[in-house]
């Protein structure tokens, strides 16, 4: 257990992490408060009874694209962030897991779903640690649970190393026009990404007991 006190406020909030480095953000309470009446698909689609391995996840991103689409952390809608400023665009689908939250204040980001705006089952099979503006920003690489093509995937070394390439190419250089540095590191195995994926429900956790507390 672990203890986050509120600076200025005199509350203490209690709560399990597996990592006590980690503290809670003040300004991402908003997000976990200020709620619609529309469901919500961080919030309100379950992450599923065999997570952290299988999961839930919501697409944002379909693979050839060049605008990059977000979750809006208050409406529960899909925004457009960006237009990249490359000609480079996203080697495959781009979304996230429901019911997490990472230490740079999303959820946790997930390669290989499949159509913009759907939900589906997700195994993960790997990690892909990256720094983003001096920021935490790791990608879990994962496989459609329920796709006879991939469901037999166990882990990332099962997938063509030029698959990888193109995966970490496209993250090493997306930003580079923004004059934006990030740093992608080695990918690691299943447990690696089990593990994070555990870590941001934990986290998530985190939030909704000290929201309580307040």
């Amino acid at each position: 257990m672990a203890d986050n006190n509120d600076e200025g406020s005199g509350k203490s909030y209690v709560f399990p992490l597996r990592n006590p480095n980690v503290t809670l953000n003040e300004r991402n309470f908003a997000a976990f408060t200020h709620r619609s009446a529309a469901a919500h698909p961080w919030h309100d689609l379950e992450i599923g009874p065999e997570a952290p391995a299988v999961f839930n996840c919501v697409v944002e991103i379909s693979k050839g694209g060049k605008v990059k689409y977000e979750l809006d952390k208050n409406s529960g809608l899909i925004k457009v962030d960006r237009v990249l400023y490359s000609s480079i665009v996203y080697p495959h689908n781009y979304g996230f897991i429901p019911r997490t939250i990472c230490e740079d204040s999303d959820p946790i980001d997930v390669l290989e779903p499949v159509l913009t705006g759907s939900f589906l089952r997700a195994r993960a099979i790997g990690l892909m640690p990256m720094i983003d503006q001096g920021e935490k920003d790791d990608k879990i690489i994962a496989v459609c649970a329920d796709d006879p093509e991939f469901r037999h995937y166990r882990d990332i070394k099962e997938l063509p190393p030029h698959r990888l390439a193109e995966i970490r190419r496209f993250f090493e250089d997306y930003k580079k026009n923004e004059n934006k540095k990030v740093a992608v590191e080695g990918f690691l195995p299943a447990q690696a990404a089990i593990d994070a994926i555990k870590d941001s429900m934990d986290l998530y956790a985190a939030y909704i007991i000290a929201g309580l507390q307040r």
